[in-house]
């Protein structure tokens, strides 16, 4: 008998593929635009020292907004919306890969964990040299740079988007060479796959935590009358707070790295507890949480969504929000 109690999951083979492709771009742009700024106040509190410029992710906000205005908190915006590839090669991967570890193992924490993982490797491995090139590009502050180079105004006039982009690529390139794209591709591997491989089980754990603590009394409900996106959205940001705390010092590791040029991990981990102790490893942790919070809201309540609307015609009926 089947356990009404369950969360049931729409799988890859119940998709409408070019539905699921449309809406997910649309989704993912939307997310982007609205966790962009704590995404760059992140980065900057990981790579500053000590608390030279900002003393937490308020201040960070507050000053950026005031010395930079609001474009100063979408710095890298435009570089940084060429990762809605790496996105869709993300979920793609993610789906395909429960398809095929279901073969072997119906278990669904196993499925997450190795689909997870899996889809964090294929994505990083596109995501990486754009993610070196923004990051330089959220440096750049009012007159200044908070990393190894710096946009050269010419004039004395602001350069435009594209201007700036190609001044650090070509900054980059003469410092590095190819490589210099790659760099901290390791300690972004080391943070973002553990990171997806740790986020879809702890997901999948919470909602069933959070579906089973619904009083008795309402046990009785039919797959139709359960709340599903509303377990769902409570979950999602369980488990991006769980996530980001255990992987959050390997993500500082990776912002210095990556931003300052350094070129080993480990080194890098020592210098930061030489400076800053074990507390620098927590830096931009409340900032990474604000912003997964909000995120993690929508990916899930939009991804299930877009999920449900992609369903195959026929299966319509036999999926419930």
């Amino acid at each position: 008998m089947e356990d009404k109690r369950n969360i049931p999951i729409i799988e890859w083979e119940h998709l409408d593929k070019r539905k699921f492709y449309v809406f997910g771009i649309c989704m993912t742009m939307m997310i982007r635009v609205s966790v962009y700024p704590f995404t760059l106040i992140r980065t900057r509190l990981q790579v500053q020292k000590g608390k030279s410029l900002y003393n937490g992710t308020f201040d960070a906000f507050v000053k950026i907004l005031r010395t930079e205005g609001t474009a100063g908190l979408y710095r890298g915006f435009l570089v940084n919306t060429f990762t809605l590839i790496s996105g869709q090669c993300y979920v793609t991967t993610y789906e395909l890969t429960r398809k095929y570890v279901s073969r072997y193992n119906n278990n669904n924490a196993v499925k997450s964990l190795v689909a997870g993982g899996s889809a964090s490797l294929v994505a990083q491995s596109i995501t990486v040299p754009i993610d070196v090139i923004s990051q330089h590009l959220m440096m750049q502050r009012k007159g200044e740079s908070m990393g190894r180079f710096k946009v050269q105004n010419q004039d004395g006039k602001r350069m435009l988007v594209f201007g700036q982009t190609k001044d650090i690529i070509v900054q980059i390139f003469k410092a590095d060479g190819f490589r210099g794209f790659y760099r901290g591709y390791v300690a972004s591997l080391l943070t973002y796959i553990p990171n997806s491989a740790v986020w879809w089980p702890f997901y999948h754990f919470y909602a069933a935590v959070v579906w089973h603590w619904v009083p008795e009394q309402l046990s009785s409900l039919t797959p139709k009358d359960c709340p599903h996106l509303l377990l769902q959205a409570i979950s999602g940001p369980l488990a991006a707070a769980t996530a980001s705390t255990l992987t959050n010092p390997m993500d500082v590791i990776r912002a210095r790295v990556q931003v300052e040029g350094k070129s080993s991990i480990i080194l890098t981990f020592k210098q930061l507890m030489a400076e800053e102790g074990p507390w620098g490893l927590t830096k931009g942790l409340s900032a990474r949480i604000i912003s997964a919070t909000p995120s993690t809201i929508v990916i899930v309540v939009g991804y299930e969504t877009l999920k449900k609307l992609s369903l195959r015609p026929e299966l319509v009926d036999s999926r419930h929000w």
